[in-house]
């Protein structure tokens, strides 16, 4: 017997053929009608021409890999250097965001797991998941404010006198990377402790009496247990960093232009559907590859990061 038809044995045995229909018949509607054929269809319209509605269906309307080949070459026929830079910069930022992310949550999830006890595990907790019951829109209103000329980070430096005029840290894209980072730290986070909080202390300790230093316990001990999680918790956070469309519109600087905000002028401002699908494509296949090489990194497969 395969390890699914245990695991769905033993979910029907413990919750009732009832609960497991209803999840199955939900889970089933949400991939097909909610991710399946949305991709599928977007898919179909990236190989279209962008034609009147007069010319849908007719001779005109062909299969064709012009939306594609614009990404690449420009109408001259040179290398489209503007679309690939900004793809790339997004990627890059991306990346970026998720190892400030892994520097930052790694710490937080193994003293929730293995230091943080009783009142101060909770508050912990608390202290981590209220600020996201705030809309993510208003969460990047916030950092603005926040990183804005005329806001509390300049304000506290200039009384302090550690600089006398305003930093412009939107320009800097300070406040577009210090928002994304923010953004989607919890998806680091309790992966993370999900994978340390299964490693036996006594482990660190014994690591700890054989005279090992904090440093060699982490990259010997724990971090071995923290891959599936960290891989997890980064594989979440690049995506959603690479489609992100809010916060750069909000925080981004006049010179920097997010992939998808390209995605979102082609499908509303330029009403080119098939041209914004094939990029919205584009970016999708590319952070596949990220994932993909992700995990080869980590050494660990998709089952890993599953749980």
């Amino acid at each position: 017997m395969s390890a699914l038809s245990k695991a769905m044995h033993g979910f029907v045995g413990r919750h009732g053929m009832g609960a497991a229909v209803f999840i199955g018949v939900a889970v089933f509607f949400w991939v097909i009608f909610l991710i399946v054929l949305p991709q599928m269809a977007m898919l179909d319209y990236s190989f279209r021409n962008n034609l009147p509605v007069a010319d849908v269906g007719g001779p005109k309307d062909v299969y064709t890999l012009t939306n594609y080949a614009y990404f690449f070459f420009s109408a001259n026929g040179s290398i489209n250097t503007l679309d690939i830079g900004v793809l790339g910069n997004t990627m890059l930022a991306a990346i970026f965001v998720t190892l400030i992310d892994i520097a930052l949550c790694y710490p937080i999830a193994f003293i929730l797991a293995h230091s943080a006890t009783g009142v101060a595990a909770r508050l912990m907790v608390i202290g981590l998941i209220v600020p996201f019951w705030v809309n993510e829109i208003l969460r990047a209103f916030a950092f603005r404010v926040l990183f804005g000329a005329t806001g509390v980070i300049n304000g506290i430096g200039q009384s302090m006198g550690l600089w006398d005029a305003p930093i412009d840290f939107i320009r800097a894209d300070v406040a577009l990377y210090s928002g994304l980072t923010y953004a989607y730290i919890l998806l680091m986070i309790f992966p993370i402790y999900n994978a340390v909080e299964a490693l036996d202390r006594n482990q660190i300790e014994a690591a700890r009496d054989m005279g090992a230093s904090w440093w060699r316990v982490h990259w010997r001990v724990v971090l071995p247990i923290a891959k599936p999680g960290i891989a997890s918790g980064a594989t979440m956070v690049f995506m959603l960093t690479a489609g992100a469309l809010a916060a750069p519109q909000i925080l981004g600087g006049p010179s920097s232009l997010w992939f998808t905000q390209l995605i979102y002028q082609w499908f509303n401002q330029s009403a080119n559907w098939q041209r914004g699908s094939a990029y919205a494509v584009l970016l999708l296949v590319v952070c596949i590859c990220f994932v993909m090489l992700l995990m080869r990194v980590f050494k660990v497969n998709i089952g890993a990061i599953g749980r």
